[in-house]
């Protein structure tokens, strides 16, 4: 039986206790494991591994010995309980095997789990477990958590309190973060908030989302437009020890300066530009980003953005001149355009 999106999110929650087997597959093996993860502690407990109740069977080993699946439905734990036989990174190659001990199945087995990569419609396990009446098929998507998975992943975090910039932060954290990822932001999210009577604010959703040298980036992009020229080598020395390039840094740059310069175009002014941004802006960055639009003005945000183009056009060129000396010139040259005119 093939599971829909929407029918294989409930079904991870409650999966059905008296099914023969359960074919996961997709692209994305992250994904795929989150998932057989959820599904294997939800038939067994917590503790089921830890009880012997979970038979774990990589494809390679199954190819030596067929046999291995069928004695692992029928092997009888010493603790009570319900039992999963897990087969990982399974192939098509392995469907025959994987059908003669799911035709063999019986009440009191236990329950055949298969993890698989990516799939084709006309797959030997797809159709296996597609065709089975007593087993089920479920297609991991790259798509990112839908509004009842993020719920059901912050309700498992004991974050029932969040202010409306706060969801928002955490819908945009889902889509640029991997599952992984996502998921252990979260966690970390309850227990930094676990003593907290107040609501979840995107300041709380800001400091517990992982720090990277795109963190860093954001810094050296804050000092470049509010003009603190001083700080700009420090901050360059940092990135390149992290192992960020002169032409990256320019493309953020960009990136940055060309955002600037929307929001600064903006009928409704700044404010409104920046809200339009996507993926959205939220918390202190957002009133970052407002201000700096505002202080720069619309043209002097277009010359920034010039000056970029240029240095990113002779980075990619043939000239033999430093490209950390590029752009370091590049961004003190902003921060000083930046910093005229100001009190």
């Amino acid at each position: 039986m093939k599971l829909s999106t929407r029918d294989a999110s409930a079904y991870f929650k409650k999966p059905d206790a008296d099914a023969t087997g359960l074919l996961i597959y997709g692209g994305d093996a992250m994904r795929v494991a989150l998932r057989r993860k959820e599904v294997v502690e939800r038939l067994i407990g917590p503790e089921g591994e830890g009880e012997m109740r979970l038979t774990r069977i990589s494809a390679a080993e199954l190819r030596k010995d067929p046999a291995l699946l069928s004695d692992a439905m029928r092997a009888q734990g010493f603790f009570p309980g319900a039992r999963v036989a897990l087969v990982e990174d399974a192939g098509d190659g392995l469907a025959k095997v994987i059908e003669a001990a799911v035709s063999d199945w019986r009440p009191g087995d236990a329950q055949v789990i298969v993890t698989a990569g990516q799939l084709a419609a006309r797959s030997a396990l797809r159709k296996l477990f597609e065709g089975h009446s007593k087993c089920y098929a479920v297609g991991i998507y790259d798509d990112p958590p839908d509004r009842a998975e993020i719920e059901g992943l912050l309700t498992e975090a004991g974050l029932t309190n969040l202010d409306r910039d706060a969801t928002e932060a955490v819908t945009a954290l889902s889509r640029i973060l991997d599952p992984g990822d996502f998921r252990q932001t979260i966690e970390k999210l309850g227990l930094y908030m676990r003593s907290v009577n107040e609501p979840v604010t995107s300041k709380d959703v800001e400091d517990c989302a992982p720090q990277s040298a795109e963190a860093g980036l954001d810094t050296l992009l804050a000092v470049v437009a509010d003009g603190r020229t001083q700080q700009i080598a420090e901050l360059l020395r940092r990135l390149y020890a992290q192992g960020t390039t002169p032409v990256s840094l320019c493309i953020a740059a960009m990136r940055h300066f060309r955002a600037l310069h929307a929001a600064a175009s903006d009928p409704g002014g700044p404010a409104s530009g920046i809200g339009r941004l996507r993926p959205p802006v939220f918390g202190p960055r957002r009133d970052t980003m407002v201000r700096q639009a505002q202080n720069w003005g619309r043209d002097k945000l277009e010359r920034a953005v010039t000056l970029l183009i240029d240095t990113d056009l002779q980075l990619r060129s043939a000239s033999t001149a430093p490209q950390h000396a590029l752009v370091e010139r590049a961004l003190i040259r902003l921060s000083m355009m930046g910093s005229r005119g100001r009190s």
